[in-house]
């Protein structure tokens, strides 16, 4: 056992014990602690084991049923708006107020629902992010790409928008960008790492809540996402691309982009190419579920249409994925507020889809927690494991998820939630901003 260079006889060390232990990566394991002290991690083992210590043995501790890594939800959008249209978008721009008052709500059911850090590809979550770093809000740790940029006319242009007022809202906050050439593709690049950006997000291929793309056809050239991707490894940031169609899947992966948001139409030489490059697929299926049961209620009526052809595309894809061993980090593209139906906080169905397409319950935790820092590259945090030097985000559970995946869909069998090492929820005590 390794003797810990931490002097954890100070007050803000404790230790918490476990019926089960989910590391992250690797087996679990019965009668499992950990060792907190402060915001990280500093012992990970069996309680016969790390617990023979007096030092450790005379700690605060407190006993769950089931302990695992915080889980991460690597492609969500904080925007505060009700219907995935570019009008809902460029709205939330202009009632900024509102859009934060039904994010502050998101971001404290993303922490309820045991999701302890989110990868935001478009919204706010630069700013919500730093009020809940300054104990303004509570929410998960959001590492956001700021704007999403796309070519004009593409999946980030408000096509039904006169092009002046359209760069007017994106002037006055709207995340979204639009960028043609090379030197404007590093300008808007720049640009995100200006507001703080963790992560860059370009359109690869046309999507489906847009009005006059198609999500089959590549948008940048190879040309401009290779521009993009070189500027963002010179400031350690990774890419991650919209993509559907083939082609711009194909000419994201040759140019370095990290990660693949959505894959529709990944085949057997997208894998190949996927699998060469270690890049990270982020499948996105719980808004397809969304949108194929609520339909117009959720998309435009042009959007339901598109939504209709790429949903059969994207079930396939996502099983020859698995199957080929892609590697798979979870995300939902969650960016809905409607108290009482769709908004964050129903995160965990992700893993659910998962399952369904082929993934062990173990693999399909590994992707939601271990696989997460993956997406950010050399940004990465030590983050989405129990392991010694890693941070103290983790939750426990009522059940185990090994033998029904679908507890971690719901809130309430996550009993507590820590993230850096404060405990923000507990039986009796929910995850509140008060």
């Amino acid at each position: 056992m390794r003797i810990p260079i931490r002097d954890t006889s100070k007050e803000d060390s404790y230790c918490v014990t476990a019926d089960l232990l989910i590391p992250g990566r690797g087996e679990p394991f019965k009668n499992g602690c950990i060792i907190v002290s402060g915001t990280k991690i500093t012992h990970v083992g069996a309680v016969s084991e790390v617990l023979k210590y007096a030092r450790l043995a005379a700690l605060p501790k407190t006993h769950v049923e089931v302990l695992m890594p915080g889980m991460w939800d690597c492609h969500v959008h904080l925007m505060g708006i009700h219907k995935v249209s570019s009008a809902a978008i460029v709205a939330s721009a202009s009632q900024q107020a509102l859009a934060g008052a039904r994010s502050a709500r998101d971001v404290m059911l993303l922490l309820d629902a045991g999701f302890t850090s989110v990868r935001e590809m478009a919204g706010y979550g630069i700013q919500l992010d730093q009020a809940i770093s300054e104990g303004s809000l509570v929410g998960p740790k959001i590492y956001s790409s700021n704007c999403i940029i796309s070519p004009t006319g593409g999946h980030a242009d408000a096509h039904d928008m006169l092009a002046d007022w359209f760069h007017d809202a994106v002037a006055h906050g709207l995340p979204c960008y639009t960028a043609d050439g090379v030197a404007e593709c590093l300008k808007a690049v720049r640009t995100q790492l200006r507001a703080g950006a963790s992560v860059i997000k370009i359109c690869g291929s046309g999507g489906v809540g847009s009005e006059r793309d198609d999500p089959i056809d590549q948008q940048f050239s190879d040309e401009e996402i290779a521009a993009m991707v070189a500027e963002a490894a010179r400031a350690r940031r990774v890419v991650g691309a919209h993509c559907h169609g083939k082609p711009g899947i194909m000419a994201s992966l040759k140019a370095g982009v990290r990660t693949i948001e959505h894959g529709s139409y990944i085949d057997d030489e997208a894998a190949d190419l996927m699998l060469e490059k270690d890049a990270v697929l982020v499948a996105t299926r719980l808004i397809v579920e969304d949108g194929l049961k609520l339909g117009e209620g959720m998309f435009t009526p042009i959007g339901y249409q598109k939504l209709l052809v790429t949903a059969k595309a994207q079930w396939k894809a996502y099983q020859l994925a698995i199957k080929r061993g892609v590697k798979i980090a979870i995300g939902t593209d969650t960016g809905v507020s409607i108290p009482g139906g769709i908004s964050q906080g129903r995160n965990g169905l992700e893993l659910g889809y998962a399952v369904k397409a082929g993934m062990t319950p173990l693999k399909a935790i590994e992707s939601c927690c271990a696989n997460g820092p993956l997406t950010l590259g050399p940004m990465a945090p030590l983050s989405g494991q129990l392991k010694e030097g890693y941070d103290a985000d983790f939750i426990a559970l009522s059940k185990s998820p090994l033998d029904d995946i679908d507890v971690l869909a719901h809130a309430q069998n996550v009993t507590h939630v820590w993230r850096a090492g404060k405990c923000y929820k507990s039986p009796g005590h929910p995850v509140s901003c008060i």
